[in-house]
């Protein structure tokens, strides 16, 4: 006589085989209805920033490749959408666009915690939360430079005079990010916000009309750029802004790791929650779930696509990918922490 133990396991991997071919079939006709949707279909991308910045190379790359993992054989078209950092391509997205998988947005990488910094913002008409993050190709590590022209050494030194630095909006994270250090480790960094993107933010570092830059993350173009300014001695990096250090500057400290408080280390790693989805693609929360599923695996398969990965080598494009399920759980974590700290965040960062 077979033991009762061994009896039940049979009966459950009875149950398991016999429900296969159900979910098989129910998975295959999800797919099947999500391929006769997409076929032949114009799908837009809409990129929240300006043309020729590292959102917009990243979007180009990813709609070339990923056209071919979809099913349906459809065509996507980039537009780019700037405005309020982001907020415009969101608010679009979320209200306005087509909610059945033919819109994709390339948003900016801190639309994932503007509402947690502006709460009551009547200019946020999304819930980033209830998006359907596609995922991102890139974790976002940024870097802070200053300008030693200016007589500027070592980042001591700006805990002593005032410097400033170049931004876009006071949501972005090169302004979010200068008023976190200045509030928790002491610089004195003064924001000249209202240029119209991330290039033309360096291009005034490069100009001497500010006298820093920290970058929200680093594309391959900012990084050369950022890059040429530290050969040619006119610039030396001083922080890193994120969960790592970047390999091109292994030797310039975190922000994470120059505050000593637990505090003040949780609230970085609140913030960098956008450097972790650093360049991140996203569907309307109405979208059927069926083309949510398909377009998630176009992302996932296209992230390995030797081809893909090819040219984005060639272009020095760094691919470090996270999952869109990975970054709405990681909208979840934030947005429950405890009150007291996202409250104090809040008041960092106004």
């Amino acid at each position: 006589m077979r033991p009762a133990t061994t009896v039940r396991w049979v009966a459950v991997l009875s149950v398991a085989v016999a429900a296969l071919p159900a979910t098989f079939l129910a998975s295959s006709a999800s797919a099947q209805a999500a391929a006769d949707f997409f076929r032949g279909k114009r799908i837009n991308m809409y990129v929240s920033s300006t043309v020729g910045g590292g959102y917009d190379q990243y979007s180009r790359l990813l709609a070339k490749h990923i056209v071919r993992y979809i099913p349906g054989d459809p065509t996507i078209i980039v537009q780019n959408m700037p405005g309020a950092e982001g907020i415009k391509a969101a608010n679009y997205i979320f209200t306005v666009a087509p909610q059945d998988g033919t819109a994709i947005a390339a948003l900016s990488r801190n639309i994932g915690l503007v509402q947690l910094y502006e709460a009551g913002n009547p200019a946020i008409l999304f819930d980033a939360r209830k998006m359907h993050w596609l995922g991102s190709p890139q974790q976002e590590v940024g870097t802070g430079i200053f300008s030693t022209r200016k007589g500027l050494r070592s980042i001591d030194d700006l805990k002593t005079r005032e410097v400033t630095s170049s931004s876009t909006s006071r949501n972005a994270p090169t302004s979010v990010y200068p008023r976190m250090l200045n509030a928790l480790y002491g610089t004195r960094i003064k924001v000249i916000e209202g240029y119209p993107g991330s290039p033309e933010s360096l291009i005034a570092f490069e100009r001497g009309e500010v006298e820093a830059y920290i970058s929200g993350g680093t594309s391959a173009p900012t990084l050369a750029r950022m890059v040429a300014q530290i050969e040619s001695g006119n610039a030396k990096a001083f922080v890193q802004m994120g969960m790592k250090r970047m390999k091109q500057f292994s030797d310039i400290p975190t922000a994470m790791d120059l505050v000593s408080s637990p505090d003040h280390k949780r609230m970085f790693e609140i913030v960098f929650t956008d450097q972790v989805m650093g360049r991140p693609f996203v569907v309307a929360p109405n979208v059927p779930a069926d083309r949510v599923a398909v377009l998630r695996a176009a992302f996932d398969a296209t992230m390995k696509d030797e081809t893909f990965l090819a040219e984005a080598r060639q272009q020095k494009m760094e691919i470090d990918p996270v999952s869109g399920a990975e970054i709405n759980a990681l909208l979840e974590r934030v947005y429950t922490a405890p009150p007291a700290v996202i409250a104090r965040i809040r008041e960092l960062v106004k």
